[in-house]
């Protein structure tokens, strides 16, 4: 079979475009700030509640590695726990560089040590998200049930602000629209929307008639490890670490708020919102959720702080302070975890090598 060759100009644009999300994001963000104030509040931190809350941070990965094993069970395969902790530790550190490569990184690191085929394992992780995104609706559940007044607050605060929606203030390239003659932009927009989708539709199908007999094989191996679930021999574990995954992720997120001094009465429900705030930040594909995190950040104190009859701007400040320690923290995590998986699964990958050898 001929091997396929990376194309690294692909590569290298995905990567420059995630940066560009990042560089908009950070920059949006950090759009008439005082830095003098963030830096205050970054010595006044409290970082013994940072490397608490890293300890539930680094806990959710092993979670993660014991439920990944329970649901390639179904499919006969025994892997290690260690294997699977590194896979995934592998992927993360892959979701730094370019966003969303993680998911294949971590299924083509497994196959590396434990022979799992990565169409099924992949199916798995499809499988993971969709169980994580019901957990998400939990919590967002949550969110709207006990911080509704926070939510109700915060969109008053945004439509005060709001600027008249029929003063027109053209940008630079609606500009230069005008002086091609295009004065209706409503339509103009509509036309550039369906011309996009058209295109996107011609994409998709020539693609399927060019790699219909892949995608169909690699989509069956998807739909197994999709079915897995359906087959789980230990359904109970697998809520369980479910649970210990979503409570670390609340913990990390939540702990990091004790370090701050304005932030330290924070209550229960109010980490609710910082937890859902954040995970839609870093659903964003910017490198490792730089400027989209703490962005949402910014917008979801300046939500709590409203609601409580605070400044908003300061509540910005604040959750742009906090931003700025929650997502080190990760990535550090992501760095350190991705790091050492790569000696660990060279480690691993030499062992079963050997052992074939001998058998």
């Amino acid at each position: 079979m001929e091997k396929k060759v990376k194309n690294p100009l692909k590569s290298l644009l995905t990567i420059v475009i995630s940066l560009a999300f990042a560089g908009f994001f950070l920059w949006f963000a950090l759009k008439g700030l005082d830095f003098k104030v963030i830096q205050k509040s970054l010595a006044k931190a409290n970082y013994w509640w940072v490397l608490f809350a890293a300890c539930f941070g680094i806990a959710a990965y092993w979670f993660r590695a014991i439920r990944w094993n329970l649901m390639l069970e179904p499919m006969g395969h025994q892997i290690s726990n260690s294997n699977s902790l590194w896979s995934i530790s592998f992927g993360y550190l892959m979701n730094l560089t370019i966003p969303r490569s993680g998911e294949v990184a971590r299924a083509t690191a497994l196959y590396g040590v434990e022979k799992v085929p990565v169409d099924q394992s992949f199916g798995t992780i499809i499988l993971e998200r969709v169980v994580d995104l019901v957990c998400m609706v939990i919590f967002l559940g949550l969110t709207a049930i006990f911080k509704f007044h926070t939510i109700v607050s915060f969109y008053h605060f945004v439509m005060d602000r709001k600027v008249e929606k029929d003063k027109f203030v053209p940008n630079f390239f609606e500009r230069q629209m005008m002086k091609l003659g295009v004065n209706d932009f409503d339509s103009f927009y509509l036309y550039v929307k369906i011309t996009i989708a058209i295109l996107i539709l011609i994409g998709l199908f020539l693609f399927y008639t060019y790699k219909k007999e892949k995608l169909i094989n690699f989509g069956k191996g998807i739909l197994k490890g999709l079915t897995s679930i359906f087959k789980l021999k230990q359904k109970g574990k697998f809520i369980l670490y479910t649970i210990g995954i979503w409570v670390s992720y609340y913990f990390a997120a939540y702990l990091v708020c004790f370090a701050l001094p304005e932030t330290s009465n924070f209550t229960f429900d109010d980490g609710f919102l910082i937890l859902v705030v954040g995970t839609f930040g870093m659903i964003i594909p910017a490198s490792g959720g730089i400027g989209a995190f703490n962005l949402a950040m910014k917008y979801g104190f300046m939500a709590l702080f409203i609601s409580m009859g605070k400044s908003g701007e300061l509540g910005g400040e604040v959750g742009l302070t906090y931003s700025f320690i929650s997502l080190p923290l990760q990535i550090v995590i992501m760095l350190v975890m991705g790091l050492i998986s790569i000696p660990m699964l060279a480690r691993a990958r030499n062992t079963a090598v050997v052992e074939k050898e001998f058998k």
